[in-house]
């Protein structure tokens, strides 16, 4: 995987126009550059730099302790220091000769601010005198592709953790009963993780998040302990990591009362408006899209159906992490900054999640990935049509 993302970086620099992206890191197991996730898959201790090239080149200046573990990771020309990385930092540098070099900083992508600011005063200090100094650019454009646009190795860990999610959601439908807590619906799912010997995609303070009925805390919460009561509709926000790639879904399960077969008409209403949101998303996500165009579908069509509008983002990106890659699936909101304008490219990994309140009932939610194709997108998870009776 590491390999196919190096050969993937090479020609988005041609095609975004950067002579040289530079990846400019130290001591990583304490301060990661989000990006060595997807071109070393190693750490490093000493000052590093690991360059990509439009001309097809990939370098790594490293300590010589590390030369050897970089060697054994991924596909670099491995050059390596003692004293000081300036000198061989530079010599490169002037070889090359590049009219932009990107580095690892950006006002709206997380991913690809990786480069600390004492970094960038030491690559400042080294690149003093040289024409190198005034040539450097933001490396978001480029981050953004590289994260967004998944390989084919990605897809399939991804595929992978999808399938961990949904089999753990099938076994906790067969054990959930009335009167159990959010609490104890979250220690079993910890169990089977732990059973399986998988991580969680985020923080396990609130993976899963477990909430039920019309009161619960919600999204972002740590499971109460709260108790499922008839009536109630309960939903379970839940994703693992296997082999470094991750899973984020949503599922919503109703607690029937005494004598009903089916959900109220309320109920089922507002799962079913989630369900045709999704549906509607998922029918217009295509190559050139917007992201803000993209979450204005869903948005739309829930206020239409006469329910509030929900208070997120219509979905984002997902890989390495549960939170994957710059684009966004958004409204023109300002804590967004420039996000919503991201245009939807083939490859892209996303999740589709909104979300309505059923009064008396709870929340009405689901969350799906899929994947932008050529000419449109394809579910990678198999996706909840019926709400799911207890």
């Amino acid at each position: 995987m590491i390999n196919e993302k190096i050969a993937q970086a090479k020609q988005i620099c041609r095609e975004k126009q950067i002579d040289l992206w530079l990846t400019f890191v130290r001591e990583t197991s304490s301060t990661p550059d989000p990006m060595l996730d997807l071109i070393l898959g190693a750490h490093c201790t000493w000052p590093s730099a690991f360059i990509i090239t439009a001309a097809g080149d990939a370098l790594a200046i490293v300590g010589t302790l590390d030369m050897q573990n970089i060697k054994d990771h991924a596909d670099y020309q491995v050059i390596g220091y003692v004293a000081s990385i300036r000198e061989e930092l530079l010599n490169v540098l002037h070889k090359i000769d590049p009219q932009k070099v990107a580095v690892n900083y950006s006002v709206n992508d997380v991913m690809a601010d990786g480069l600390s600011y004492g970094m960038f005063l030491m690559l400042k200090d080294y690149l003093t005198g040289t024409p190198y100094a005034e040539r450097l650019v933001s490396s978001e454009s480029l981050v953004a592709a590289l994260r967004g646009r998944k390989s084919r190795t990605e897809v399939q860990l991804i595929r992978e953790a999808i399938r961990e999610t949904l089999d753990i959601f099938d076994n906790v439908t067969k054990w959930l009963r009335i009167g159990v807590s959010e609490r104890e619906v979250a220690e079993y799912i910890k169990a089977q993780v732990a059973q399986r010997r998988l991580e969680y995609a985020w923080d396990e303070t609130h993976c899963p998040a477990v909430f039920t009925g019309p009161e619960s805390a919600g999204a972002h919460a740590r499971p109460t302990g709260r108790l499922i009561e008839a009536g109630h509709i309960m939903n379970i926000d839940f994703g693992v990591r296997k082999n470094g790639y991750v899973s984020d879904l949503q599922r919503t399960w109703y607690f029937r009362r005494p004598g009903e077969k089916v959900a109220p008409a309320a109920v089922q209403r507002g799962f079913n408006v989630i369900r045709d949101a999704i549906r509607k998303a998922a029918e217009g996500l295509k190559p050139g899209m917007l992201g803000w165009e993209m979450d204005a579908l869903a948005r739309q069509y829930i206020i239409d159906a006469g329910y509030a509008e929900y208070q997120h983002a219509l979905g984002h990106q997902v890989g390495r992490q549960a939170h994957d890659g710059a684009g966004l699936l958004c409204p023109r909101w300002d804590r967004y900054k420039d996000l919503p304008f991201s245009v939807v490219e083939e490859g892209q990994v996303y999740t589709l999640e909104p979300r309505l309140t059923v009064e008396g009932h709870g929340i009405a939610t689901i969350e799906e990935i899929v994947q932008v194709t050529k000419d449109g997108c394809e579910f990678l998870s198999q996706p909840q049509e019926e709400v799911w009776l207890i």
